[in-house]
Parts: structure tokens; C-alpha cells; sequence
């Protein structure tokens, strides 16, 4: 509700003057209609009205279409947005859920929260309008144990920690695998509802690695059917996720069609779902951002009308029964920002997707005694005798970009050289690239590339 004294001037030259708020029974939208003055706000950075209730954005035509001019005491009526910009505009707009729809004497910026009395912020959160009713949650909970048995404890934790704690980071996504037609999307359903269906996001790999991200407006973003793509997407895939999955970053920026960019709190919670185990997902070794669940179980292994019913009860109380169990679950022990149990299914991805390349490598390391630091020109030189088409591949330019993965999934990073425009190491005249151990400290591998180098 907009509850300002309205200072609009006469003319441009005129000192305001204060004039009561308009009354909203007087013509200005009444209490038939849907539409009234109350509802908007004036979204400065691009000139137009927020509609509170859908949070969307109107133009100024449109406002003024639907909501009559404001009178004046002393003056002709002015329209419904010239009065928005000077009694109800905010300075922002975001996303974040546990702040109230108008965060006063508060700006957001790409580091978080700062103080700025005087200024507002238009929160695009909405809470969820499903009320919780304490029922049997029975046929939800079977369901989450008969697909995922092994797991059930950290998805419903999980789950429940999306519905007591939206204003709160979970720093690892859950993957939920199986064959197709077992429940892994009925069993978020009820949550879906729970936490509100405009805060739930899907969204496929391909919009992930796309340019627009307002599915990062969401307490929980689901991921449908992750498969491969592709090596090369695969890593891009993985990498583009780590922002989402995890905090740092606290903030993201939103750029949504159509809208100026914004910032929103990081604070969404990820899904993937996959039908697929070994050309799937690309999950390295050292992951600590996914729980892997893994289904054994089939379509068959399910009644005809066992859905049909699953969703029955879901629309006649089963809905509020899950939300009320899932609001009251007791996960006081439960830390978000801690990494999860590796599963054997999480074991079977990472290593379905090492590389043949992977294991040459790592022989070729043992065989030099895992060194704190290496250049890739070494590593070929002593494959050379051994594996001599490792080190043809290794050379190979074509390869270029996907040396460093290989390398990375041995535990070796590049190690940038502070003193070169490229990051590379001078070594009898020529640049190298060097690799060192990711369980040493950037001190301590930069410390080990200079000795090998003999530099500063």
C-alpha cells in the first residue's frame, strides 16, 4: 500500500505543496477493482510502474489507462504515474526472499547490502500462498523411499530445509537419477507448491549456459534431464553451474529480456535431473557441490494407477500434509554449507567421465613423483618413450583446451605467472605453462614455479 503524503508541484517553477493521499473510494480504483493506485510503485532506473501483486512491470500509458488522474486542491489533476514518481518510486529492484515487498534505507550491489537512508528497494520475492495443514505425509515420504532408499534422510533434509529457509544458501544441489517414469519430478510436486509454484524454475541445460539467467530468481531451480552435451559443454556446463549451486558469489546479476540488469541474493537452491549415469553430468573427483541419488527402479515397477492416485491425494490435502511436515522437520543438525556424503553413484559419474587420458596422465606423474610443480613440456618429454601417443596427444593443438581439464582432474592447476602479460614461465628462453599440486597453497605453488624457474 502506498502510504505517503504526495508532494507534486503545481508547474515545474512551483515549491511542492503537501495534499492528502487520494482517497481510494473517490473514483482512483475502488474497491472493485482490481486495478487501483495502491498497487503500483515507480521503478526509477527505467521509468516504469511495478504491479505489486504479479510484480510486473507497465508502462506508463498502461497505468494511466487504468487508474484516473489524481485532483488537485489547487491545480488540474495530474495522471496516476506522475504521482507514483514522486510519492511511491524506489531506487531498485531484487529478489530475496525473508526482506520485506519494500526494503527501506537499503541498496543492493554486486557485494550485497548497503546502508542508504532515504532510498528503497522493491522486493520481487513473493511467499508462498499454500497454507500448511498437519496431515498424513505417508504416501509422499513412501514415494521419496521407495525411489531414492539410500538418500531418503538427505533429500527430505534437504527439501525441508528449501521450505523453513529460502532466505538461506544451500551450498550443494541435489542430482536425482533414474530411468524414466519413477517420480523424481512427483516427489518435488508437493515442495513445488510448498514454497510457492513462482518460486520454483525449470530450466534445461541449454538456458543455463544462455545469455538470460532470471531462473536464478528462485528458492529452488530445477535442471531437467542433464545429459551429455557434448565434451566441451559438459565443462562449460559444470562451471557455469558453480555460481548458482554455491555461494560466493553472494549476489548474482540478473538479465532478464526486455529489463534493465539487477542484482538478486544468491540464495537458489539446485536440482538436476538426469536419466542418464555415465553420459551425463560431468562431475570431477574432488566435487563437493552435488549429492548424487540414483534410482534402481523401472516404470513397471509401479501400479498402472499408482500416479494417478499419487496425484489425487496430492490435490485433496496431500499438498498442505507435505508442506506441514516439511515446515516442522526438525533440521537443527542439518549444516547448508557443508559439502555432502560422496554416494556410490556419485563415484560411478566421476569416474564415467575421467578420460582414458586421465590415467596416462596420472602414470606419467607417479613416474616423475608427483612434483609440487611441472611443466607440460616435461610431462610429454617423459611419455615420449613409454606412451608415445599420450605425448602426441598432449602436444597436439587441437587438445589445447582440454589439457588443463586433464590436468585438473590429476590434481594439478596452471600456476599464473604474476611477472607475464600471458601467465606464463620462461624457461631456457622459451614459455611454458605450469602446473602445480591444488593441495598446496597459490603461495606455495608460486613459490615452487619460481625455484623451477630459477626467477623472482
Amino acid at each position: 500500500m502506498v502510504k505517503v503524503t504526495p508532494l507534486i508541484p503545481e508547474n515545474e517553477n512551483d515549491a511542492p505543496q503537501q495534499h492528502a493521499q487520494p482517497d481510494k473510494h473517490n473514483g482512483q480504483g475502488g474497491a472493485k477493482d482490481g486495478v487501483r493506485l495502491e498497487d503500483f510503485y515507480a521503478y526509477m532506473p527505467q521509468h516504469a510502474y511495478i504491479f505489486a501483486p504479479s510484480r510486473e512491470l507497465w508502462p506508463a500509458v498502461s497505468v494511466n489507462a487504468r487508474v484516473p488522474p489524481i485532483p488537485r486542491p489547487n491545480g488540474k489533476p495530474i495522471s496516476a504515474a506522475t504521482w507514483l514518481d514522486a510519492n511511491a518510486a524506489v531506487e531498485q529492484m531484487t529478489w530475496s526472499p525473508g526482506e520485506p515487498m519494500l526494503i527501506k534505507d537499503r541498496l543492493v550491489s554486486d557485494g550485497g547490502w548497503i546502508k542508504r537512508p532515504g532510498c528503497s528497494v522493491f522486493n520481487l520475492y513473493r511467499p508462498p500462498l499454500l497454507v500448511p495443514k498437519v496431515g498424513d505425509a505417508k504416501p509422499w515420504l513412501d514415494l521419496v523411499h521407495n525411489v531414492f532408499p539410500s538418500e531418503t534422510d538427505q533429500i527430505v533434509r534437504w527439501l525441508a530445509h528449501r521450505v523453513q529457509r529460502p532466505h538461506e544458501k544451500i551450498n550443494h544441489a541435489l542430482v536425482l537419477g533414474g530411468k524414466p517414469g519413477i517420480g523424481k519430478d512427483t516427489i518435488l510436486e508437493p515442495i513445488k507448491q510448498a514454497i510457492g509454484p513462482w518460486n520454483f524454475a525449470d530450466v534445461s541445460p541449454q538456458q543455463i549456459l544462455g545469455r538470460f539467467n532470471a531462473h536464478a530468481r528462485s528458492v529452488i531451480l530445477r535442471v531437467n534431464e542433464a545429459r551429455d552435451l557434448g565434451e566441451f559443454d559438459r565443462f562449460a556446463f559444470h562451471d557455469h553451474m558453480k555460481a548458482l549451486i554455491a555461494a560466493p558469489p553472494n549476489v548474482i546479476r540478473v538479465d532478464e529480456k526486455h529489463l534493465r540488469e539487477y542484482y538478486v541474493l544468491n540464495l537458489c537452491g539446485v536440482v538436476i535431473t538426469t536419466n542418464y549415469k555415465t553420459d551425463g553430468i560431468y562431475l570431477p573427483a574432488d566435487d563437493r557441490r552435488h549429492l548424487v541419488a540414483w534410482s534402481v527402479l523401472t516404470q513397471y515397477d509401479f501400479a498402472e494407477d499408482y500416479w494417478r492416485g499419487q496425484y489425487a491425494w496430492y490435490a485433496n490435502g496431500g499438498n498442505e500434509a507435505v508442506a506441514a511436515y516439511l515446515a516442522s522437520y526438525d533440521i537443527s543438525n542439518f549444516d547448508p554449507k557443508a559439502p555432502p556424503p560422496k554416494t556410490q553413484a556419485f563415484w560411478e559419474i566421476a569416474n564415467a567421465n575421467r578420460a582414458p587420458e586421465d590415467a596416462e596422465l596420472m602414470d606419467v606423474l607417479d613416474e616423475l613423483g608427483q612434483p609440487d610443480v611441472v611443466t607440460l613440456d616435461r610431462v610429454a618429454d617423459h611419455a615420449s618413450a613409454l606412451q608415445p601417443a599420450f605425448s602426441e596427444w598432449l602436444r597436439d593443438k587441437i587438445n589445447a583446451r582440454r589439457v588443463p581439464h586433464r590436468f585438473e582432474d590429476c590434481g594439478y592447476i596452471a600456476v599464473r605467472n604474476p611477472n607475464d602479460s600471458e601467465g606464463r614461465w620462461k624457461i631456457s628462453g622459451r614459455r611454458h605453462t605450469i602446473y602445480g599440486k591444488t593441495t598446496l597453497t597459490e603461495r606455495e605453488r608460486l613459490e615452487a614455479a619460481f625455484e623451477l624457474t630459477g626467477a623472482r
